[in-house]
């Protein structure tokens, strides 16, 4: 038997921080690049023709990342989701999927995309044994969308992206919209109305304040509970509990039958109690916070000779040692709205 068979017939450790909260998820970049530039995560000022994105040596070979996915399922991951920037800019991602999919323990593989080249691949994600789809979808608007997009068009392959992913059988199907005020908040209702009763579940976030580029501003964030009155006004809605405990989105359904909807608050709500995610970033970095100050390189290790054993023990410290809890702090006086945070793009969100 080797290493790794003897490390996937281990019952999984349920490894805990010091805060108690076990390690359950992991969000893998896989490439760092995107096609668009929104302006709360790739700011085109910044993200622009001439920067220096990772080349292909930089970032984690695909049997890299396995390995370690392999690695963190012993330690008690069960969720997996691929990220960017945008993933399917990442050539051969259903070959990636296949093997994860493919690693014992591992109970949902998910994907998060801008969905412009979703109708192009979603039936091979699907072959691929990929479960689920998140979409970014910021406003139905073209105007807004080009503004949030960062002035990149794409509106209509987004929601043909969607529709081939429904046929494809990926699904439920979910929609991440990132709500500012005075930019994007006077379309919820119609991003709403578009979806209701389709069996795709929209999903409002409250404007965060990762990385240090997005020119992040308080008065910004329109809280979750302003934006459920507002939609309660029009649709009634109902409580649902949690799916499990380190949901991230608050569940809402329409009375009426018209579905699901959800409020990630992190702003205002801060769910770090509950926070079972570690990221991986695309050149090797596992960070413990989407906040995170700093991370712990992996590549250089794998790629010196370390052992299973070697790199567990590194992935077993990070994450016992782990107390971020940045949404909290936030609320009070020793919060640090400047720290040189990790940037959005670069960890997946």
């Amino acid at each position: 038997m080797t290493v790794r068979d003897a490390l996937s017939a281990r019952a999984p450790a349920g490894l805990r921080d010091r805060r108690g909260r076990m390690l359950h998820d992991l969000r893998i970049s896989v490439m760092d690049r995107c096609n668009f530039r929104c302006p709360y995560c790739m700011p085109r000022e910044t993200f622009h023709e001439t920067y220096r994105f990772l080349a292909s040596r930089e970032r984690l070979a695909f049997e890299e990342i396995v390995r370690l996915a392999r690695l963190l399922v012993h330690l008690g991951v069960r969720k997996l989701r691929l990220t960017g920037g945008e993933p399917l800019l990442r050539p051969n991602l259903t070959d990636l999927i296949g093997d994860l999919t493919g690693i014992p323990g591992i109970e949902d593989v998910a994907l998060t995309t801008n969905g412009t080249l979703l109708a192009k691949y979603a039936c091979e994600l699907h072959a691929a044994g990929l479960k689920r789809v998140t979409v970014s979808l910021d406003s139905l608007d073209p105007q807004v969308f080009l503004r949030m997009s960062g002035g990149f068009g794409g509106l209509e392959e987004t929601l043909n992206g969607i529709e081939q992913a429904r046929r494809a059988g990926l699904g439920p199907i979910k929609i991440n919209a990132v709500v500012q005020r005075g930019v994007n908040d006077h379309t919820v209702l119609e991003l709403l109305e578009r979806f209701r009763g389709t069996g795709v579940i929209v999903r409002f976030i409250e404007y965060m304040d990762v990385g240090n580029r997005n020119h992040w501003q308080r008065d910004a964030v329109v809280p979750s509970r302003e934006l459920l009155a507002r939609i309660g006004a029009r649709w009634p809605l109902e409580p649902r509990q949690p799916a499990y405990r380190g949901e991230v989105a608050e569940r809402y359904v329409f009375t009426d039958g018209g579905g699901e909807i959800g409020f990630i608050s992190s702003v205002t709500q801060p769910f770090c109690g509950d926070c079972t995610r570690a990221r991986l970033s695309s050149d090797g970095v596992l960070y413990t916070c989407l906040f995170a100050t700093h991370g712990t390189p992996l590549r250089d290790r794998l790629r010196s000779g370390a052992s299973d054993d070697e790199l567990l023990d590194a992935l077993r410290g990070v994450w016992r040692e782990r107390t971020d809890n940045y949404s909290e702090q936030r609320q009070g006086p020793l919060a640090d709205e400047n720290a040189h945070k990790v940037e959005m793009f670069y960890i997946g969100g």
